[in-house]
């Protein structure tokens, strides 16, 4: 009963004290520092958001990475897709995104339905936000955002090919038989 109490006492605690204190799941990574991360830690987990969404397309696309940004306490991970997603598939590619994010466990905050801009907005179970947007050309942005977590440097992320660094992002220019094809 006391072990009960105590736990109810410091969920309570927690939840009134507005502290920022991020659930470490499995793809997190980081020692054991009582559940708190820090940006280097956040941005790591931005980087297997986004890993974890790329291994999911099927057919594969090619990307590069775009500009990482820190905020006073936050982290911002972008991808820009280098294949062309023609406009015929590009209903396909956010369904495709759609059901990984879903199937993840994240919870969907909104669409923009826009022919010219498509795009689709998650939020994580630890509070990482999370977009997708089809711009000019059928280029593909991706975006994770980290909640506010503790202050540390953070490193640029690992380009997967180091040909493919983009500063700034090229134009998608990589044709694919399926994903820059004109039937649906």
């Amino acid at each position: 009963m006391r072990v009960r109490n105590a736990v109810t006492l410091a969920v309570a605690i927690l939840s009134l004290s507005g502290c920022s204190v991020v659930d470490r799941s499995a793809e997190s990574s980081g020692g054991d520092d009582g559940g708190r991360m820090n940006m280097q830690e956040a941005a790591d987990r931005a980087d297997a958001i986004l890993d974890a969404t790329f291994a999911d397309i099927k057919p594969a696309v090619e990307w590069v990475h775009g500009q990482s940004t820190e905020g006073s306490c936050d982290v911002s991970r972008r991808r820009a897709v280098l294949t062309v997603i023609s406009e015929q598939r590009r209903g396909g590619f956010l369904g495709i995104v759609e059901r990984s994010w879903k199937g993840a466990g994240y919870r969907q905050l909104g669409v923009n339905a826009s022919v010219d801009s498509p795009a689709t907005y998650f939020e994580t179970g630890d509070g990482f936000r999370v977009r997708l947007l089809i711009g000019g050309g059928g280029q593909a942005f991706f975006e994770v955002a980290t909640p506010c977590v503790e202050k540390s440097p953070v490193a640029p992320p690992t380009p997967a090919d180091a040909s493919r660094v983009g500063e700034p992002v090229p134009r998608p220019n990589i044709r694919s038989a399926f994903w820059s094809a004109g039937a649906p």
